[in-house]
């Protein structure tokens, strides 16, 4: 009698994860090894890719869409903000203390938008983002429309801070991809992945949707935070309209349609295209912008699964594999 295992590892798996690893270890070298502008490039490239996994998580897996993720990128980064030319906190370390501002907001957002479905969930997202944007820009202690410097950071040196850019931006690839790959590894990514194809059958076999969804929405909050505050502290600067700009949700949308809902490997290959497309052809304007809109729409209308969702009809060799597959003992795929 033939007997079996469950794999959840492949070959292909095995490769990026040491790809990965060594992306990593090369990001946390930079200041070692790579001019200001390739950190400032990478921090960037890295922020995209982590806000984008957020929306991704979001709405490929929790089944809810927001257009409205730029108030945790504004929140998080305000108060980093504060934290750290306001009252005196080392700049680093308030990076991550300033992660508690999006967990407590997204608890109360999402008690007031959960009833809505759809399209309307999504619009009242973007009012609660414009809501916080007005908020900020009336806000003495933000300096109102003008916005905020970060001038403690003159006490660093440009090594001292190419440094710490470089290790929180591998800390953010770590916390939202690995952090993601990890969860969908797990039996909540079970429940998400249920969830997401169908949540009343779901529902039907124990799942808690609600409770489910709640947290997913906090956890995305948080690592979107994450990356505002990473952003804007290399940005050295913040206004209420740069904070709460809806090209936050824009970009994130875009990564993930074109490079595939539903994936690790589309949301890397979204932001590797979004990033270069940004830098040669970002001065053609509204041009540009038309140009991206309308490949989203092409991928929407005739390939959902994205370019990786294309490539995976052809060619089995996931870089994040999460299923399970029954493995023969004896070499033979069940």
């Amino acid at each position: 009698m033939s007997k079996y295992r469950v794999a959840r590892m492949t070959l292909s798996g095995r490769v990026a994860l040491v790809l990965f690893t060594a992306a990593l270890v090369g990001i946390c070298a930079m200041p070692w090894w790579a001019s200001q502008g390739l950190i400032r490039d990478v921090v960037t490239l890295a922020c995209y890719i982590a806000v984008a996994q957020m929306w991704n998580m979001l709405a490929g897996y929790g089944g809810v869409v927001s257009v409205g993720q730029q108030a945790f990128v504004g929140v998080a980064a305000y108060a980093m903000f504060v934290l750290a030319q306001t009252f005196g906190v080392n700049p680093f370390l308030a990076v991550f203390l300033s992660l508690l501002a999006p967990a407590i907001l997204a608890v109360p957002i999402y008690g007031l938008l959960h009833r809505l479905e759809g399209a309307y969930f999504a619009i009242g997202t973007w009012v609660v983002a414009e809501a916080l944007r007005l908020v900020a820009t009336n806000m003495p202690m933000l300096n109102g429309g003008a916005g905020m410097s970060l001038r403690v950071m003159t006490q660093f040196s440009a090594h001292e801070r190419a440094v710490a850019s470089s290790l929180l931006a591998a800390a953010l690839l770590l916390v939202t991809l690995g952090g993601s790959y990890l969860l969908l590894r797990s039996r909540y990514g079970i429940a998400l992945t249920a969830m997401r194809d169908n949540p009343v059958a779901a529902a039907s076999q124990g799942v808690d949707v609600g409770r489910l969804r709640l947290l997913i929405f906090i956890a995305t909050a948080v690592g979107t935070g994450f990356a505002g505050a990473v952003y804007f502290m290399a940005q050295l600067r913040i206004t209420p309209p740069s904070a709460f700009d809806a090209n936050w949700a824009n970009l994130a949308i875009f990564i993930v349609m074109v490079g595939g809902i539903g994936s690790l490997e589309g949301v890397i290959i979204g932001a590797v295209i979004y990033f270069f497309a940004d830098r040669w052809f970002g001065e053609y304007g509204a041009s540009y912008l038309i140009v991206l809109g309308l490949l989203t729409l092409v991928c929407a209308l005739y390939f959902r699964g994205g370019i990786w969702g294309l490539w995976s009809k052809w060619v089995e060799a996931p870089w994040f594999p999460t299923r399970r597959r029954l493995i023969r003992l004896d070499g033979d795929k069940a």
